[in-house]
């Protein structure tokens, strides 16, 4: 099979109530359920909610990654999502994950970067 680029999406968004930022157990149920609407693989995950602040969530799939890093004292979130195309187009998960995690945390898109790799 050819090699076909993969959509990768990174972004910053601004999120107006920071308690969905401060603790990572509510996006993980998120993320869980996106892997399997989504059909993907899931090798690992590392959550770290750090005491008084925010949380780093990296989920490690056979086809790539979902990472998100929040900032409740600025009202921020980061995300980094890829998926790779081997075996399957997967450009409208990677877009679909963004579009859910944006409705979770009902946030604004401050700067988004869609790169094809």
């Amino acid at each position: 099979m050819d090699y076909q680029p993969g959509t990768h999406i990174i972004a910053s968004l601004s999120v107006a109530d920071t308690t969905l930022l401060k603790a990572s157990l509510p996006v993980q149920s998120v993320i869980d359920t996106l892997v399997v609407e989504y059909h993907l693989q899931k090798l690992g995950e590392v959550y770290h909610d750090f005491p008084g602040a925010g949380f780093t969530a990296i989920v490690c799939l056979s086809e790539s990654h979902i990472s998100l890093h929040t900032w409740p004292e600025h009202g921020l979130v980061n995300m980094d999502i890829y998926l790779s195309n081997y075996m399957r187009n997967n450009d409208g998960t990677v877009q679909g994950i963004f579009d859910a995690l944006t409705v979770f945390f009902q946030a604004e898109i401050l700067h988004v970067q869609t790169i094809r790799r």
